[in-house]
């Protein structure tokens, strides 16, 4: 276990980016139906018409899921790369542990 942790410090595990890329890119969703929130509520008070608070969230959420596919692309793909990184790695362990309870020495000596 000692040598797993100057290789952990190096470079995130892929669990721990997927957790990091996925809150980024959650907190910038909310953050941009907040300002669209915002936006449509002040453009609705210029315009001197009151709107429930419950329509506009409604608007801005509705709004915000196709412009956040094109403002937020990159996070998006690096969410899908972490994912794709988790899956592999579960994989590879899935395949060692089964080696090692097949008794194959190859299984074991790969992870290590």
């Amino acid at each position: 276990m000692a040598e797993d942790t100057p290789n952990s410090d190096a470079t995130p595990s892929p669990g721990g980016r997927l957790a990091r890329n996925l809150a980024l890119y959650t907190v910038a969703r909310l953050l941009l139906v907040v300002v669209l929130a915002a936006v449509i509520f002040g453009v609705g008070k210029l315009a001197g018409v009151t709107i429930p608070f419950l329509v506009v969230l409604i608007f801005a959420v509705v709004i915000a899921l196709p412009l956040s596919l094109v403002l937020f692309k990159k996070l998006r793909i690096q969410v899908n790369e972490a994912i794709a990184d988790v899956d592999e790695k579960r994989r590879r362990d899935k395949a060692d542990l089964r080696a090692r309870l097949r008794g194959d020495e190859e299984g074991g000596d790969a992870s290590r």
